[in-house]
């Protein structure tokens, strides 16, 4: 940074001497040659007077007397010619320039170097550096890597790799106003193209309450249309059709996925879904009471909110659900049970698990219960809903059902 400041003031002092050098000198050579002009004008004018003078004065029609008085005005009169004021008359006829383009070629050279230094310079750059979170040791959280991409992205307003990542970063904090922004940002700096649709159409979907909107939906479609096998676009309609119940559109959707064979996808993860799929298609089994670590768990004791206690019928069905903070959220563990038992106390373990992936002791993972009228986990018009955003493995929360779907 250092260098890019002398370089400008290098820069804007070799400019600014090119520029009013060659001004002064003009008008410093245009002064002396007005005093030459004039003065050779003078001594001119003089010598003629002179001239004239001697040859009346050889003609006898001066006297001697009369010649000397003459000649000594006129030498007076050449002595105050010479220090009286400018005579425009004998001024020369090239006019010295104004200060107008040198001024404005001036303000031109400042204009430019300001424009190297908040482009090239990045002060913002200089003003992260210096904060606290850039000088901070150990991992960030993610709310301190958000903060640095904004600030990174004052620097590269239009770097779209940073843009599109930063739209991730939002969708894991549930930001998903900024993340729809951010992912707006690197389409128009990068084009249209189903990498950048898929994400997009995913923010979109949490956005509008896991809903299929006909704006995803028709973001869904465009990005299919350019990438058949897009993985996010894939991931999202699975996990929309999971939710609905719709077990084999899941798992045709996440296969299309493996069948790709792309390098850039967890291919774990997705067989884990699909075998979750899989079992939800066959008969529940009856689950064997084991005795687990509390560490291993979660648990929630769950109630009814007084105001919406009308709305409970005995034969209603209460969803429990832990998932991943993560993009895609993929569901971990899940139970369900009559609203007749309610209000209860709910344990989830590793027995209830919906994919190879375990809880771990410490992690954070999010909670949603739905009471549901129409047996299905995704809520719908009349239900009852509760979440915690963010509870460790190992530890209890009371999750109150406050929020009815209208």
């Amino acid at each position: 940074m250092t260098t890019l400041w002398i370089f400008l003031a290098l820069f804007i002092l070799v400019s600014i001497l090119l520029i009013w050098l060659p001004h002064f000198r003009q008008a410093a050579l245009l002064k002396t040659e007005t005093h030459t002009v004039r003065q050779q004008t003078n001594l001119n004018l003089f010598n003629q007077r002179l001239q004239t003078l001697e040859q009346e004065l050889n003609d006898n029609l001066l006297d001697q007397k009369e010649f000397d008085s003459l000649k000594q005005e006129l030498e007076i009169g050449l002595l105050q010619d010479i220090k009286q004021g400018k005579d425009e008359a004998l001024m020369p006829h090239t006019k010295a320039k104004g200060v107008f383009w040198p001024s404005f070629m001036t303000l031109m050279v400042i204009g430019i170097s300001g424009y190297l230094y908040s482009s090239i310079g990045a002060y913002q750059a200089l003003e992260w550096a210096n904060s606290p979170i850039s000088q901070k040791k150990g991992p960030l959280t993610m709310l301190e890597r958000i903060e640095m991409m904004q600030a990174q992205a004052k620097v590269q307003p239009d770097n779209s790799q940073l843009w599109f990542s930063l739209g991730h970063a939002y969708m894991a904090m549930n930001q998903y106003k900024e993340a729809i922004n951010a992912f707006d940002k690197a389409i128009d700096l990068a084009g249209v193209h189903a990498e950048l649709l898929g994400p997009k159409a995913t923010a979109m979907y949490y956005d509008a309450q896991q809903q299929l909107t006909p704006e995803v939906q028709a973001l869904i479609k465009q990005s299919l249309t350019l990438n058949p096998t897009d993985p996010a676009t894939l991931l999202l309609v699975g996990m929309d059709a999971f939710l609905n119940g719709q077990y084999q559109a899941s798992i045709d959707a996440w296969q299309l996925i493996l069948d790709s064979n792309q390098d850039n996808i967890d291919r774990a993860a997705i067989n884990n879904a699909i075998d979750n799929a899989k079992a939800q298609l066959k008969p529940e089994p009856t689950q064997a009471v084991n005795e687990v670590s509390s560490s291993h768990t979660l648990t929630m004791n769950i109630n009814v909110d007084s105001a919406l206690k009308a709305h409970v019928d005995a034969s209603d069905t209460l969803f429990i659900f832990a998932r991943t903070l993560s993009t895609p959220k993929i569901p971990l563990v899940a139970t369900k049970i009559s609203a007749s038992q309610l209000p209860t106390q709910v344990v989830l373990t590793n027995q209830d698990k919906l994919n190879e992936r375990a809880l771990i002791p410490g992690e954070t993972v999010e909670v949603i219960a739905v009471l549901s009228k129409h047996n299905q986990v995704k809520p719908q018009k009349g239900d009852l809903t509760a979440e915690i955003m963010h509870l460790q493995v190992g530890q209890s929360a009371t999750l109150k059902l406050n929020t009815l779907i209208r």
